[in-house]
């Protein structure tokens, strides 16, 4: 599913145009951003959370040339799913 097509889900389901369902996701995917910007969680109760985590710098190897290559460490967002969406997957 695609953006579009979760949008017109949302209209659908919500009884709202897709416009308002386009800024309403929009809105949100802005505010959980924000928020893991700022180092905080997000969680949604039997849904899931959303936090950023921290990956340490390490080596790899490029796959071509098998040259050693150092990555950087950087932040990622991570999501760990609720236990009532678990259970429903």
């Amino acid at each position: 599913m695609n953006k579009a097509e979760l949008v017109a889900q949302l209209a659908e389901e919500a009884g709202i145009t897709k416009t308002q369902a386009n800024a309403a996701l929009d809105a949100f995917v802005d505010n959980v951003t924000k928020t893991l910007k700022k180092g905080d969680k997000v969680t949604l109760v039997g849904f899931g959370t959303f936090s950023v985590s921290k990956r340490q710098a390490r080596t790899g190897r490029n796959p071509q040339t098998g040259e050693t290559i150092k990555i950087k460490a950087k932040k990622v967002a991570r999501f760990k799913a609720g236990k009532e969406l678990s259970g429903k997957l």
